[in-house]
Order: C-alpha cells, then structure tokens, then sequence
C-alpha cells in the first residue's frame, strides 16, 4: 500500500459524505415544503446550523437552492424544479404499479389489474394473477363498465369529468330494473360518487361479473389528479369486498403507496 492511497480513501470518504448531506439538506427543503429558514432546516437533518450553512451555499452556487433577500429563508432553485419536472414526465403508473401488483397477488392471493381510462371507458393495462387464478373473461385490453365495475365507480368518483359522466348516464339508461336497485333512485350517479370518495375505494359484489366481487382504489400523480386505478377481484364466496375489510385495506395502502412514487405528497 502506497502512501497516497490512505488520503485517497478518506478524500472519496469525506466525497460520500459531503454528497450524503447535501443530498439531505436538498430533501429537509422538500419536506418543509420547499422553503424554510436555516435553523429549521439544521434541527430536520439534526446538523449545526454552520454546517447546514456551508452547504447551503455550495448548493446556491449550482442554482439548486435560492435565498429570499426579505426573508432569509431558503427555497428550492430553479435547477432542482427541473430536475423535479424531468422526473414526473418519466413516472409512469404502469411501470411503478408493478411491486403493489405482485405484493397483492402474493398477500392476498387474489387477481390484480391496474386500469386507465381510455377513450371507451376504463382500460385494463397491467394484470396478475395468483397460482390459481379466479377464471374471469378480462384481459389487459379489456373495457369495463362505469357503474358496474369497482374500477369504473372509482373513476367516475374522482374524475368527474363530462366525457366520463356522459359514459355513466348511457349504461344507466340501458340498466336493467335489477340494476337500478342498487343504486340511490334519487340521485344514482352523485350518491355513487359521494360513497367511493367517503370511503376513499370502490366495492362491488356479483355486478359486474356474476360470482365475482372487486375493490378498487384511486391512485393519483404528482398534480393530486387521478391518473390510473389498483383493483383487487376474487370469488364472491372467499372474498370479502366490504370498505373496511382486509382486501380494501390492502389495496388503498397499495394505491397510496404508488402515488407517492409518483409525486403525490
């Protein structure tokens, strides 16, 4: 070992570390809501304010903090926004939905799908299956019913957008006398709404497929808009839909947890 490969090693070291705080200088800012004064931002990442300001500096100096000359505080510069901006162009629901998909199927043993709403209504685009898959005839493809499906009912909640309501109003008018009775007769459409966003998922038993029951959930991007839906479907006699049952509680968690990868604070 040469002399110069100890100094080496504690120059990379101190690198590491100089990289590991500024790194939480930049998310103690995040978390503080993007703008906060220096003792603050010292007691979150437990550092002395001198050190926190020494770094502070050096991250003004790349443009990704700012200094309010008022105020003093300090605020996520214009770098940072952009690396924010290029990150959520590249989030996408489908690929981050992968893990909840396989922790729900393993979890639970039930079937899994994340869906979007295309232009004919709510589209399957993601799908797994347990060992022993329940026989259902979807696919990735596939489109569901608005007030029928557990997926619909949550995008019809949570959007409520002209071109989706317009989509419920249709299926209502064709539903069958056994269908409308599931339904407020007052207000079919906003009693629905109002029940999947009070509960914050969507249960449905044997009405879109008979013998088959779903929960669904909303998972929203970094805009706080929805953008996909988790839904968990099994056989009506082992599964139970109710809001506060295990399966809902799974996937609302799931669903959460993909939005927050997607940016949702």
């Amino acid at each position: 070992m040469t002399a110069t490969e100890p100094t080496r090693t504690r120059e990379r070291r101190q690198r590491v570390q100089a990289a590991e705080t500024s790194m939480a200088v930049l998310k103690a800012l995040g978390h503080l809501g993007g703008r906060a004064g220096l003792s603050l931002i010292a007691t979150q990442i437990d550092e002395s304010p001198a050190k926190v300001h020494r770094y502070l500096v050096s991250l003004m100096e790349g443009g990704l903090v700012g200094q309010d000359a008022t105020t003093q505080q300090y605020f996520l510069g214009l770098e940072t926004l952009l690396l924010g901006l290029a990150a959520m162009r590249q989030a996408d629901p489908i690929r981050l939905a992968e893990a909840s998909l396989i922790r729900l199927r393993e979890e639970l043993e039930v079937t899994c799908f994340v869906a979007v709403m295309g232009n004919k209504g709510p589209t399957i685009v993601r799908f797994e299956e347990p060992g022993l898959p329940v026989t259902v005839n979807v696919r990735v493809g596939s489109v569901l019913s608005m007030l029928w499906s557990a997926t619909g009912q949550v995008l019809l909640a949570t959007l409520d957008e002209n071109a989706v309501r317009a989509l419920a109003q249709t299926e209502l008018e064709a539903a069958t006398p056994e269908q409308r009775a599931l339904l407020d007769a007052r207000d079919p459409i906003g009693a629905l709404q109002q029940s999947v966003l009070a509960a914050g998922c969507a249960v449905v038993r044997d009405t879109n497929l008979r013998g088959i029951s779903a929960v669904s959930a909303p998972i929203y991007n970094y805009a706080d808009r929805p953008c996909a839906v988790l839904t968990a479907l099994g056989a009506t006699g082992g599964f139970d839909p109710s809001p506060d049952g295990r399966v809902a509680q799974a996937v609302r968690r799931e669903a959460q947890a993909i939005s927050r990868l997607l940016g949702k604070t």
